[in-house]
């Protein structure tokens, strides 16, 4: 096993890890979730560039360097579903890793036939965004989590204040998380028709 692909086994690796991080409320542990995260996702980045820079593309870094990127942010999405709070409809998450299996799936019908669909613009463009959806999700929770422990205020009380400032700020993190991944969600929806669309002739019986 060359390095890029020792890099794409580690992100799957830190992934059972972030989970009971992030399961696990608190302002640290918060904090470690997200650098888990960071630290997996930085993985992704790296891992494809090194593997084409060296020359080494295999079919087993094809294969398990998107797997490992649905393993990843569909854990981290269903973890943020749990957190009542942040009010992202369930729906939202259904659609995203929906369209996972069903990609997976089409991965697996184009392997039957010797076909390998590696990752597009479009399917980049997607993983990056959720990512970083991801992340802002996640400092607004360490934001709102170090008031409570720090100050002993629920951020969600900043409303009530007389300050527009304050107003402004509540209801500014109150809907990032909601509209983050809502447009992750379209994103998602737009790149997964793109893979089928441009390998449509896989689901042809020949």
């Amino acid at each position: 096993m060359n390095f890029a692909n020792k890099l794409t086994l580690s992100r799957v690796l830190l992934v059972p890890v972030f989970i009971v991080l992030a399961e696990m409320s608190g302002f640290w542990l918060s904090i470690c979730a997200l650098l888990v995260f960071s630290a997996a996702a930085i993985t992704d980045f790296f891992d494809g560039r090194y593997a084409r820079k060296h020359n080494l593309v295999t079919s087993f870094g094809i294969f398990l360097d998107p797997l490992a990127d649905k393993l990843l942010i569909s854990s981290a999405f269903i973890c943020l579903l749990d957190i009542e709070y942040l009010q992202i409809p369930a729906w939202m998450i259904i659609i995203i890793i929906s369209r996972e299996f069903i990609i997976t799936g089409f991965r697996t019908i184009a392997m039957s036939k010797n076909v390998i669909i590696p990752a597009d613009k479009s399917g980049k463009f997607k993983t990056m965004f959720q990512i970083m959806s991801i992340i802002a999700v996640f400092l607004i929770i360490i934001i709102k989590e170090g008031f409570l422990k720090f100050y002993n205020v629920n951020f969600d009380m900043l409303a009530l204040f007389d300050s527009g400032a304050y107003k402004t700020l509540a209801l500014l993190l109150d809907n990032i998380p909601y509209w983050t991944v809502l447009i992750a969600a379209i994103l998602t929806i737009y790149s997964g028709a793109n893979y089928i669309w441009k390998y449509r002739d896989l689901l042809k019986d020949k």
